[in-house]
Order: structure tokens, then C-alpha cells, then sequence
């Protein structure tokens, strides 16, 4: 017992950082493709069994399969590592040896007995055959008592045998059965399709300062074997230039985000941040230089400074700068900011933007009323005036004031023109789109 205790706190721990670290750096396609309970089964019932119910059965297991074994002492060493991380090899021969030394001696002892009862009793019953008349009383009490004495050792012995052999049948299935859980826990840390963590270029510490953002050919599929998202994609966001994003349901426009933030690898062309290749760039450096406000805000439980500045890098000074709209720095937002209303919490998702150069918003108006609405754009053209802005508008009116308008269609740029043109200009896809008051 002392053993698998020894074993299971080292490998437990090992398992749970390996699972935690590659489930952190999985791709989103491994999370969209994988349920969410199965994901929370491995951290849970699986790693429960590895760490507790594992060890004990084990135990139990090797006590029936060795006993008083000469092999026992040696399994211990092995579960506690003295010898295995020395010379596994030797280990190893030596294991299988000693067992087989022990093999053959309950081999011999369990097939002799019964031989050896049988010869007992043939000897007995010979002898009455033989001389009955001169055969003496006593003789036969005696041999009967000693055939009385194997008889009744046997079937202890035969007896003990079925306890140990069924014993030993019911501990070997279920550590077979719980090494499932161990090998469910090998999977996630061999299996998961991980995102690349190179890091091939040093950026400046205030990178990207001017806020170019270029598409070069931009080919990206979900998974393999489906068609392609982006096909082809090329066009240039200049620096604190602002572009509205449309296009019906499934044209690509979230698509570009998610490239964007290599939420996905590209399957070939180039995204460009101030003329740094984004795929040379670690990623989480990269995703820490730009911003995203998506529709539903998203914070953390605690105050507003650690919600505007979770890594602790900004000076009060700076956090000071963009809080105007938000409130107090040691302001709490309670759980996930429960504590504020929608439009209260998008501006703070605004303002955790504001520290960066590049902003995109996916539609982060769509759940809200109309007034919020129209505050949110304001603080937008305010506060984000001469930084890179790109817009998915989910009403296209909160886009009309845009320096150019993008219009995405099956995976490819159709048009990108200023609206006041794209709006005159007959039969263009954003003049439809205006006209159906839909996208």
C-alpha cells in the first residue's frame, strides 16, 4: 500500500499538469469537436481514479498475484522508483526471474499435494488388502488418523486456492477496468492537437504602434476535408484607418477575426501587423497586442483594475487615462460584473481596448437597446479616433460613418469602397444590403 501511496501523488501530479498545460494550448477546433463533458470527465472522474481508486486496487492486485513472494519486496522498489530510473533493463530481468522462481515452487507444491494424499491413501487401503487378519487395529487407527489429517489439510488448501484464485480474478479485473482511466488520461496528453508556441521574431515592446493591418492571400479552413472559409482573402487596413465589416450569415466576416488572432493556423498567404508576419510572432504576445470587444462582454470577477489590466504590466497613470467612461479603479464588478448592466460592462470592455492599437468589434452592439447603442458608437469615434478599428456591424447604420466599408461574400472580398460609393452604386451587394435591412 505504501507503494501505490508512493506512486500516486508524483503520477497524479505529473498527469494533471501535463493535461492542464495541453488543454490550455489545444486548438479551438479541438474544443469545438470534443464535448465539454467529456473535457471536465478527464479533470474529474478519471484523474480521481488515477490519483485514489487505482493505487488501492493495485495493491490489492499484487498482494494476491506474489503473496509472501521473493518478487514482492522488489515490486515496492519499483513503485517507488528506487531501481527503474537506474537501470530498467536489469530491473526488469531480475522481476521476471524472481517471479518465475516463485511460479515454480507453487507449482510444484499445488501439484504434488494432491499426488502426494492420493499415494497416502493407496498405501492405506493396500496394506488393509493385503494381511486384513494380521494387520493390526492400531495401525489402522493410526493410518486412519494420519489419511484423516491430509484429507482435512487439503481441502483447507483447496479451499484457500479458490479464495485467492477468485480473489485474484475479481482485483485483475478491475485494475484493467481503471486502467482505462489511465489511459483516457494518456490521450489528452499525446492526442490533442496543441497551437504552435514558436517564437521566431522579437517585436518592439510598443509593436504594432502604428496599426497596419495587411491580408495577403488568405486561405484558412476550419478542418480538413471541409471547404474553405477564407479564399484568397487580400486588402489593407491603413493605420487609424476605420473599416466596416458585412455580409450575410456564413460569408467569412468572423472568420477574419479568427485569423486574425491565429485562433486558427492559415493553410497558406500572410497576415500582416505593421509588416510583421503575425505567424512569426508567439502567439501570446500577438493576442496581447491587439483587442477584440465580441457581443457578449466578457469580465472578470473582481475590480475594474484587474479587469482593465489582468497581467499587471499598465501604470495607474495609464489606466487612469481610459477609465472615464467606466468608473473607479478599485470599483467592484462582482461576479463575471453582474454588478454592471450590459451597456455598463461593453464600456468596460472598451476601455480595456483602449490600451491597445488595433481594435476589433464583432458586432458587440447587437445585444443592446438602441440608446445604449448609440453611446457605445459615440465612445467608440471619441476614444478610438486615431486607432485601427475593425467593425463586423450587425446594423448597418453603425457603420455608415466608416472610412470604407468591406463586403465579404462565400469566403472572398467581394467589394471594399467607402459607403457613400458602395451606396450609389447600382447593383453593388451593400446597396442590396441596405436595401433588405439585413445581412
Amino acid at each position: 500500500k505504501e507503494a501505490g501511496c508512493g506512486l500516486s501523488a508524483p503520477l497524479g501530479a505529473a498527469l494533471l499538469g501535463i493535461v492542464l498545460w495541453l488543454d490550455i494550448t489545444a486548438t479551438v477546433t479541438f474544443f469545438d469537436t470534443t464535448p465539454t463533458g467529456r473535457i471536465l470527465n478527464r479533470f474529474s472522474s478519471d484523474l480521481y481514479c488515477v490519483d485514489d481508486s487505482l493505487p488501492f486496487i493495485l495493491n490489492i492486485f499484487l498482494a494476491n498475484m506474489y503473496g509472501n513472494a521473493p518478487g514482492l519486496g522488489q515490486q515496492e522498489q519499483r513503485l517507488s522508483g528506487a531501481n527503474l530510473c537506474c537501470a530498467p533493463a536489469r530491473f526488469e530481468l531480475e522481476n521476471q526471474l524472481r517471479l518465475e522462481q516463485n511460479q515454480r515452487c507453487l507449482f510444484a507444491s499445488n501439484t504434488w499435494d494432491p499426488r502426494l494424499q492420493s499415494a497416502v491413501f493407496s498405501l492405506v487401503s493396500l496394506s488393509c488388502y493385503q494381511d486384513p487378519v494380521s494387520f493390526p487395529a492400531s495401525n489402522i487407527l493410526s493410518y486412519a488418523f494420519v489419511l484423516a489429517g491430509l484429507v482435512g489439510l487439503a481441502l483447507s488448501y483447496a479451499l484457500s486456492v479458490t479464495n485467492l484464485l477468485s480473489g485474484l480474478i475479481s482485483s485483475f479485473t478491475l485494475t484493467e477496468t481503471m486502467m482505462v482511466s489511465v489511459e483516457r488520461t494518456e490521450e489528452y496528453t499525446t492526442d490533442i492537437p496543441t497551437e504552435p508556441q514558436d517564437k521566431l521574431v522579437q517585436v518592439a515592446a510598443d509593436w504594432p504602434s502604428q496599426g497596419l493591418v495587411e491580408f495577403q492571400q488568405v486561405v484558412l479552413a476550419y478542418r480538413a476535408g471541409l471547404p474553405n472559409a477564407l479564399d484568397g482573402v487580400s486588402f489593407t487596413v491603413y493605420p487609424g484607418e476605420k473599416v466596416g465589416i458585412v455580409g450575410r450569415t456564413g460569408s467569412g466576416k468572423s472568420t477574419l477575426f479568427l485569423a486574425l488572432f491565429r485562433m486558427l493556423e492559415l493553410k497558406s498567404g500572410r497576415i500582416l501587423l505593421d509588416g510583421v508576419d503575425s505567424q512569426m510572432v508567439g502567439l501570446e504576445e500577438l493576442r496581447s497586442r491587439l483587442a477584440i470587444i465580441p457581443q457578449d462582454p466578457f469580465l472578470f470577477s473582481g475590480s475594474i483594475r484587474e479587469n482593465l489590466d489582468p497581467q499587471g504590466k499598465r501604470t495607474d497613470a495609464e489606466l487612469h487615462e481610459v477609465l472615464t467612461p467606466a468608473g473607479g479603479l478599485d470599483s467592484e464588478l462582482g461576479e463575471r460584473g453582474k454588478s454592471l448592466s450590459l451597456g455598463q460592462r461593453q464600456l468596460v470592455c472598451l476601455a480595456r481596448a483602449l490600451l491597445t492599437q488595433v481594435l476589433c468589434i464583432d458586432e458587440a452592439t447587437a445585444s443592446v437597446d438602441q440608446k445604449t447603442d448609440q453611446l457605445l458608437q459615440q465612445t467608440i469615434r471619441q476614444r478610438f479616433a486615431d486607432k485601427t478599428v475593425l467593425t463586423i456591424a450587425h446594423r448597418l447604420n453603425t457603420i455608415l460613418d466608416s472610412d470604407r466599408v468591406l463586403v465579404m461574400q462565400a469566403g472572398k472580398v467581394a467589394e471594399l469602397d467607402s459607403p457613400t460609393r458602395l451606396s450609389q452604386k447600382d447593383g453593388s451587394l451593400f446597396q442590396r444590403l441596405l436595401h433588405s435591412g439585413q445581412q
